[in-house]
């Protein structure tokens, strides 16, 4: 037999009783100060918590379980073993104060990794610092029940306190465990609860899936749950890049998993890789054909790239399963208008509001597509309803100020442009357009300086430079007139200049030779 399979076994794990009952041996037998490190997890660690007193019935056992990041673990433990017997001291939770220095992203928290290598950590300082009073003071065993990643903080980052250690425990996990510990990760997972943890719990969590994927008793199908949620957790996370490994890792084991093509779809779409996404997306109706929301979402994309007409047959598959889904009607809506096609898209907008009577931006895109058509009183009426049901919707307020402007109808148009400025003071459309109303009204220095707030908020807008160069040509200031001209058509050449040619507000300025050399450059 070849002797490199001599000692087979060498590198395989104790079983998880065997390590465990060098721990006991070791305690046993120990007496006064001393360092043991457990690595395990913290089931585990509650396992062993309720376990050891029971193996070791002789010895006064405490436990001392950490909730929250401390800096200051000597002082913690003074003031806990104060009138206690102890003859071994169980310490859970010390990578709290750990989680924190968490830096890197998400998806680079693996096994055996640490990482912000220009700080050491409070705790770690401390333990460091006060490593003799600990041996001085505490006439007994300290257990740090810990995770795998603290581990590794330790060796590296409070060396002269781990150096002092009695002893390093690695408890393996039964396979009964992984299968429980797994399921329930997986039959947990919640994105709406992952949006509501904190940094810390995150990294927590995060670190409690890895040490589940690198067990040995794990097995394919929970791999892959665990992968897809871990996924999920770090696109809450915003970790988008490491949500789309999670995912591929995943769909490696299950490739038919349209759940993770989908998810997979939304965080490449965040990332603004719409192609990508849309092939995510096709993969995901390739093995679920009848998945709404990838229809949906999958128009999105198509629509985010100005391909109109795809979007819309995608729409057109979502609403044919889902149909009474008031989001695409909605968005249909919109892919039509963006083709010219209002009438259509009034439609698709009534097919909304008819599942979603109170959905105010269908009913402000209804106004926007009536309004294209000219049919400004009918588009008032929808902006009204929008805002009625959004009363702080300034867009609606905005395109209302339009429609009533097209109307001749200029001081409402002011009030629902001074409305759309209430709840957007930087809406620099809004106030060049109330400049206009005021234009209408010939209450030319009134539009000027809403003129100048346009451009305070949006200095290269050209049409605010040249409504300008309009109101001091009426006024007969030659000179403000062709000072603002000339910024106008340094901003946009072609445009400005044939609005200026044509223009009648010019007329008192047309023969003026600046003017007539602007024109002709």
């Amino acid at each position: 037999m070849n002797s490199d399979f001599n000692n087979w076994d060498d590198d395989l794990p104790p079983e998880p009783e065997a390590a465990y009952q060098d721990l006991v041996r070791a305690l046993k037998r120990k007496s006064g100060f001393g360092l043991y490190f457990v690595q395990c997890t913290p089931v585990e660690a509650d396992n062993l918590i309720i376990k050891l007193p029971q193996d070791i019935p002789h010895k006064h056992i405490e436990v001392l379980r950490l909730v929250e990041a401390i800096d200051n673990l000597y002082q913690r433990v003074a003031e806990f073993v104060q009138n206690k017997q102890i003859d071994i001291l169980l310490i859970k939770g010390l990578e709290y104060s750990l989680y924190k220095y968490e830096k890197r992203t998400f998806g680079e928290i693996t096994e055996g990794q640490f990482s912000n290598l220009t700080s050491v950590p409070h705790i770690l300082n401390h333990l460091n610092q006060q490593r003799e009073r600990f041996r001085d003071d505490f006439p007994f065993c300290f257990v740090f029940l810990l995770r795998s990643f603290s581990i590794n903080y330790l060796i590296h980052r409070a060396p002269d306190f781990f150096d002092w250690r009695s002893g390093v425990f690695e408890l393996p996990t039964t396979p009964e465990l992984v299968e429980r510990e797994s399921n329930r990760l997986i039959l947990l997972g919640n994105y709406e609860a992952y949006l509501k943890l904190s940094q810390e719990e995150k990294i927590e969590k995060v670190l409690e899936f890895q040490d589940l994927l690198a067990e040995q008793h794990q097995t394919e199908d929970r791999k892959v749950g665990l992968l897809f949620e871990l996924g999920n957790l770090l696109y809450a996370a915003k970790e988008f890049e490491a949500a789309i490994s999670s995912y591929d890792q995943a769909l490696k084991f299950k490739p038919d998993k349209h759940e993770a093509w989908y998810n997979r779809g939304i965080a490449l779409r965040n990332l603004g890789r719409n192609e990508e996404a849309i092939s995510s997306y096709d993969q995901s109706v390739k093995f679920n054909p009848d998945d709404h929301q990838a229809w949906n979402n999958r128009g999105n994309t198509l629509f985010n790239l100005g391909r109109n007409e795809e979007a819309i047959s995608s729409y057109d598959q979502a609403v044919k399963i889902k149909p009474d889904k008031h989001e695409t009607w909605n968005n249909r809506g919109i892919a039509l208008r963006n083709l010219g096609r209002n009438e259509e898209a009034i439609s698709s907008y009534d097919q909304a509001l008819k599942f979603q009577p109170d959905l105010h931006q269908a009913w402000n895109n209804r106004g926007i597509a009536l309004f294209n058509l000219g049919r400004n009183e009918e588009a008032i009426s929808s902006y009204d309803q929008a805002l009625k049901f959004q009363p702080d919707f300034h867009e609606a307020w905005y395109n209302r100020g339009n429609a009533l402007r097209n109307l001749g109808r200029n001081e409402e148009a002011i009030s629902s442009y001074d409305q759309a400025l209430k709840f957007q003071p930087d809406f620099h459309e809004a106030w060049n357009n109330r400049g206009v109303a005021l234009f209408n009204l010939e209450r030319n220095e009134e539009a000027i300086s809403s003129y100048d707030q346009a451009l305070k908020f949006q200095p290269d807008l050209h049409q605010a430079w040249y409504n300008k160069a309009c109101c001091y040509a009426l006024q007969n200031n030659v000179e403000k007139a062709i000072e603002n001209l000339q910024i106008a058509i340094n901003l946009n050449p072609e445009q400005c200049r044939t609005w200026a040619k044509t223009d009648s507000d010019f007329d008192s300025i047309r023969n003026d030779e600046l003017f007539q050399e602007l024109m002709e450059k």
